[in-house]
């Protein structure tokens, strides 16, 4: 029977123990995951750094500090007092102080051994970098060294210079205070008493401190290339020419300081032992502080462009190289006014594709039309481009997730066995309305109802951006799959995705890891059942590759056999470019390099490199041979759907805005500095477009974005992105004579709202009850021209009002049009109906009306508006006042 202290000492390390239990469970169920996912090298080759580097530096911390142990446990000192309480002073033999003294060495040993070894397994990355470093081939413009040792090697030196100081600092402390203890270090009324042996034991830990703070003066030479203190990000005019020296010669000099230390503590010269450090302190504090602070007031500031102008050309050359800017072609776009019916039907595929739905309102709608149950849940709508019907179509699609928020029933039941999966998707063209203003649908319902040859096979959504931790299937309780006007339809999973739960221990362990003992317990889980976890496609690939940063925006590909998979872009990221110009959280170096596929059924995972050329995913691919594919293997009918990242262009427009200058003096002054247009508060985003790029004869689907001159609201250029084979990844710039106006997006807004049909129209609806949406605007090129477009939706002023799109607004020239599509928007712009490509040369001149047909026309109008008017329904009365004005125009020519 145990006793109460022993009870107390077994229930202390049950305690103690339990986290490590639920870590290695965690870290077992883990390695199931990753054999699951077929991807068991990367869990190996990851826990194996994390064991070396923390067994590695925990278990060295420990010797060192035990063999000072020792060394402190061979001295002897007499007269040893020890303070335990208050002002009572209580003298103890030897042997006691022998017993406090090395367990508690020893305990301190080992904790600090633990903390050093979780801080060094924590840069397993650092380490494996540094492993399997290749040359980069370009060098920095101070040093001349390859910038791999920047991206790989610096930061593990630096962590073995923090470590090393790490170790003595805890080493000396661990030691003074055990000398303390036992007598070496005595408190008198003169002062701090230190026996010889003990001031020669401290003055060698001193004295190789020294060293290693030398050895961090060496490497901050090369962090002055990461500094951003200067007129420019990286080492300027006074770090080369004050600092750097400075750095060197403390590298020099701190060693002899450091023996100077040793020496005079060893032998109790004391001005010896200070002036050492001291002359190193002056030295830092007059050399990096003081002088580098004249040198750039007294001679930098007066002549600043002249000295930092090839620190200037640095920066630039080095943040083009961080974020691919390098490779980005400029094109004059030499913008006119001369677009035909002609040129507009030639452009049908353009004209077609222009996007008319919104994220925000479309996924309103989609919630109100297509969710079918409350839930199932819409959560973000995403733009990709199918060849539907034969046409090459711009399309909106959004996944419909089990919202398990919004289960009518919770129970562990209904969210682990029966509601397991979402269903389907809604799937349209960006630009074609019904009657009602609504989206038109090529996929829909549930199951999925297909009116194009687009067909979805196997809709089930076990792996998506909403699902829940763990879901078991294959188990007695038949899974709900979709409900029907007559019952529920259930279905029984079929996929190889997830661990098997074949045995009794395998239930005991996830029981153990999601906390819960129905899994133990459930006599609905057989030995066929399988339980999926990591379904949370972010958290799913974020846990396979946790080096790399992924992309907050998924989008769903249907396969051409029906499936349905997942596409999220991934980045590989570095923060030690030398001179590159750092992003908020210090990335200065960026590539997508990588596309990760996830399967929705069975959560396969396959990780494909887009960027071969990226220096930093060579690395990892070499750390990890079987994880990354060529992006040739990827299935065709998935690489077809591949898309330049939206959030990566965003990162290079910002950065491009200034870095599009290349001279240091132009830079310098800002003369050409650009700016991403402003509407309303928010910055426009970048657009998914399919069009045909200038000189090119074909349209393609592309990412656009337009760049205004700072603080001017024309524009300047537009940034494109090219997204089809063989194009892929290429950037393009086309910049707009400097000498003439070319309208920006928020101009073309003002001459909206200042156009006195179009805005009498948006006050009526408002007072009517609605909620006018105004869409984003949009700028298409076209042949040599810009056209501008924008939806109007309306909606009901309630939140459950369902946006309508009613009014598309296209500006072109000096012209504003507002009509109720886009197709009789550029009809009133360009004149007759848009014909089609094939016929557009040979289309004959529009019949002209006679003076008497438009007079009958112009009273059939007028009879209307006073009927409307009447009847108190002032939209359409100005509706009919607007075709009024129309058609006395065309008798006034």
């Amino acid at each position: 029977m145990l006793t109460g202290k022993r009870l107390y000492i077994v229930l202390g390390a049950v305690v103690l123990l339990l986290p490590s239990v639920f870590s290695l469970l965690q870290l077992y169920t883990d390695w199931l995951f990753f054999v699951e996912t077929g991807l068991g090298s990367v869990f190996t080759t990851t826990l194996s750094a994390k064991i070396l580097a923390g067994v590695g530096a925990g278990g060295l911390l420990l010797c060192v500090i035990l063999g000072n142990l020792l060394l402190v446990g061979r001295q002897r000192f007499p007269q040893a007092e020890v303070f335990m309480q208050g002002t009572n002073i209580y003298r103890l033999k030897r042997d006691e102080l022998e017993r406090l003294a090395r367990p508690l060495g020893i305990v301190a040993a080992l904790l600090l051994a633990l903390f050093a070894g979780q801080w060094a397994a924590v840069q397993w990355e650092k380490f494996l970098l540094f492993g399997n470093a290749v040359q980069v081939g370009g060098v920095d413009p101070v040093f001349g060294r390859d910038i791999g040792f920047y991206l790989f090697r610096l930061p593990v030196l630096e962590f073995l210079k923090a470590y090393a100081g790490f170790v003595l600092i805890a080493s000396a402390v661990v030691c003074a205070a055990l000398y303390y203890v036992r007598g070496g270090i005595t408190l008198t009324e003169r002062g701090v008493s230190v026996n010889p042996a003990v001031r020669r034991h401290l003055a060698v830990l001193a004295g190789l401190f020294l060293l290693v703070t030398a050895a961090g003066f060496y490497l901050d030479g090369f962090r002055l290339l990461l500094s951003g203190d200067g007129l420019v990000h990286g080492a300027g005019y006074t770090d080369v020419k004050a600092r750097l020296p400075v750095y060197r010669l403390l590298a020099f000099a701190t060693p002899l300081a450091g023996v100077a230390l040793a020496v005079g503590v060893w032998s109790g010269r004391w001005r010896m032992a200070i002036a050492a450090p001291l002359a190193v302190l002056a030295v830092y504090g007059v050399g990096i502080k003081l002088y580098p602070g004249l040198l750039q007031k007294f001679k930098v500031a007066p002549n600043e462009l002249a000295l930092e102008s090839p620190f200037i050309e640095h920066n630039i050359r080095f943040t083009r190289l961080g974020y691919n800017l390098d490779r980005i072609e400029t094109i004059p776009f030499d913008v006119d006014y001369r677009l035909t019916a002609a040129d507009i039907a030639a452009n049908d595929a353009t004209i077609r594709n222009i996007r008319l739905w919104d994220h925000a309102p479309l996924l309103r709608t989609y919630s109100q039309l297509q969710q079918i149950r409350t839930y199932y849940k819409f959560f973000d709508v995403d733009n990709d481009r199918y060849t539907v019907n034969g046409r090459y179509t711009q399309v909106m699609l959004s996944p419909r997730e089990l919202s398990y928020d919004d289960l009518p029933s919770k129970s562990w039941i209904n969210e682990r066995l029966i509601f397991t999966h979402g269903n389907g998707l809604t799937f349209g063209p960006v630009s074609r309305i019904s009657a009602e203003g609504l989206p038109e649908f090529f996929v829909k319902d549930i199951p999925p109802v297909s009116l194009a040859d687009v067909k979805v096979d196997r809709p089930e959504i076990y792996y998506g951006e909403q699902s829940n931790d763990y879901v078991i299937v294959k188990t007695r309780v038949p899974e709900f799959s979709y409900p029907t006007a007559t019952g529920n339809i259930s279905t029984t999973y079929g996929g190889t995705g997830g661990v098997p739960l074949d045995s009794l221990g395998r239930k005991a362990l996830f029981a153990a890891r999601f906390r819960t003992e129905k899994i133990l317990l459930s006599s609905d889980i057989t030995s066929e059942s399988r339980i999926l976890y990591y379904r949370n496609i972010n958290e799913r690939v974020r846990t396979a590759a946790p080096f790399l940063r992924f992309d907050a925006d998924p989008y769903m590909v249907v396969t051409d056999k029906g499936g349905l998979k997942w596409i999220i872009d991934a980045y590989t990221v570095s923060d030690r470019l030398p001179y590159s110009q750092p992003l908020k959280g210090g990335v200065n170096y960026m590539r997508n390099s990588v596309k990760a596929v996830v399967d929705a059924y069975d959560g396969t995972l396959d990780f494909y490199v887009s960027d071969p050329g990226d220096v930093m995913v060579r690395v990892y691919g070499r750390i990890f041979p079987k994880l990354f594919k060529p992006l040739s293997d990827m299935p065709e009918d998935l690489r077809r759907h591949v898309r330049y990242p939206h959030q990566f262009m965003q990162v290079q427009a910002a950065m491009f805005s200034a870095y599009h200058m290349t001279d240091p003096k132009v830079f310098y002054n800002k003369e050409n500095l650009w700016d991403i247009p402003v509407l309303g508060e928010q910055r426009m985003e970048p657009y998914y477009t399919i069009m045909k790029l200038p000189g090119e004869k074909q349209e393609e689907y592309i990412l656009l974005l337009p760049f205004t001159p700072s603080k001017r609201d024309n524009l300047a250029a537009w940034l494109t992105a090219r997204c089809d084979e063989p194009n892929y990844g290429k950037l393009l710039v086309y910049t707009f004579p400097r000498d003439r106006l070319v309208y920006g997006p928020k101009q073309i807004d003002a001459r909206i709202n200042q156009d006195a049909y179009i805005s009498q129209q948006l006050t009526l609806w408002s007072q009517r009850g609605s909620q006018v949406i105004r869409g984003s605007m949009l700028v298409i090129p076209i042949e040599k021209s810009l056209l501008y477009v924008q939806p109007l939706y309306l909606a009901a002023a309630d939140k459950s009002g369902l946006p309508e799109l009613r009014r598309v607004i296209v500006a072109y020239g000096d012209e504003v049009i507002m009509e109720e599509n886009l197709e009789l928007a550029l009809q009133r712009l360009f004149g007759g109906k848009r014909p089609t490509a094939a016929a557009a040369a040979a289309t004959p001149p529009d019949r002209q009306s006679s003076p008497s047909d438009l007079a009958r026309e112009a009273m059939t109008i007028y009879d209307k508006a006073v009927t409307l008017q009447r009847q108190g329904d002032w939209a359409g009365y100005g509706e009919e006042l607007r075709k009024l004005r129309q058609v006395l125009q065309k008798m006034a020519k």
